[in-house]
């Protein structure tokens, strides 16, 4: 299949979905990340298990894990996966919260969208359950930071070249 294939418009300028069924199904793994900045007290209260609505990281991680099973649903044209493997984990510092989602396949197709979906939903979840506390919340940083399998190959962001990187 050549890389003219993979376009999500046909001959006529249509939006189509792109047929992967000519490719084997391999291994493939995505890792996504964000950041939700938030004032340090808000962060403190979240590390204490102090937010009202509960226990703020572990109804963003259901909430992230949900969210990667349902990509196909929410983002047009991409493709329903049977994921693997789904982890959302966390680290809070100071001023925020960092997300990580790590996505799992043996499939015909990447699951970059899963693992970005999972984080930003599971960022959005942390800002739903702290809202109350701390408006001003962002999220930021939403990010592809490796994926694994499929005929591309490996992609690992470089952390030295991106001015917002960041480690979990």
């Amino acid at each position: 299949m050549s890389d003219s294939g993979l376009t999500h418009l046909d001959p006529l300028g249509r939006a189509r979905m792109v047929d992967v069924t000519p490719k084997e199904p391999s291994h493939r793994r995505a890792i996504a990340r964000a950041r939700v900045e938030m004032h340090p007290d808000t962060a403190s209260a979240v590390a204490r298990g102090a937010i009202a609505k509960g226990d703020v990281l572990a109804v963003a991680r259901v909430a992230g894990i949900q969210a990667a099973k349902r990509a196909s649903e929410l983002i047009p044209l991409c493709h329903p996966l049977l994921v693997g493997a789904i982890l959302v984990n966390f680290r809070i510092e100071d001023s925020h919260i960092e997300v990580e989602s790590e996505v799992e396949t043996v499939d015909r197709t990447g699951v970059e969208m899963e693992a970005l979906t999972a984080c930003s939903v599971a960022a959005l979840t942390i800002y739903d359950m702290c809202k109350s506390k701390d408006r001003a919340m962002t999220i930021t940083n939403v990010a592809l930071w490796e994926k694994t399998g499929g005929r591309s190959g490996t992609y690992r962001r470089d952390p030295d070249a991106d001015p917002v990187a960041h480690d979990l």
